[in-house]
């Protein structure tokens, strides 16, 4: 289960973008017709919100250090 603040990967399917791109969850939403909805803004203020298979838990090995 993933919880308001938690960090995300957001699906290149929502962003447009060639990659995952990291967020912040800002709501989750118990949608009666699709299940649970997230809503995840990103360091640039976008937000972009779908499903939950549309986000990733972002993890210490997910992130780019170089």
């Amino acid at each position: 289960m993933m919880n308001i603040g938690d960090k995300v990967l957001i699906s290149p399917d929502l962003t447009m973008n060639k990659n995952w791109e990291a967020g912040t969850i800002i709501q989750v939403e118990q949608n009666p017709f699709v299940g649970i909805v997230i809503s995840a803004e990103t360091e640039n203020k976008d937000v972009f919100f779908g499903k939950a298979d549309m986000f990733k838990p972002l993890k210490k090995e997910n992130v780019c250090l170089q």
